[in-house]
């Protein structure tokens, strides 16, 4: 087994996972909307219900999951 040795300095920055680019609302609407943009973007939209129809139920919240959450933040305000 090949070991290597790593140095002090390589421990010194923390890890930082790639930080995604984000788009505003004007370069959504430069590129002819959302569905354009996204098409732009290699994405299709009729994956999207795929993926969709893909994630198991515990995925989703319930009736009363959505009723409790508007509660909370109704009581917030």
């Amino acid at each position: 087994m090949k070991t290597t040795k790593l140095k002090i300095e390589e421990f010194k920055t923390p890890y930082m996972p790639p930080i995604p680019k984000s788009y505003s609302v004007e370069e959504i609407l430069a590129a002819g909307g959302a569905t354009a943009f996204a098409n732009k973007m290699g994405k299709k939209p009729e994956n999207i219900e795929k993926a969709l129809e893909a994630l198991p139920d515990e995925g989703f919240l319930t009736d009363e999951d959505v009723k409790a959450a508007l509660e909370i933040l109704k009581e917030k305000r």
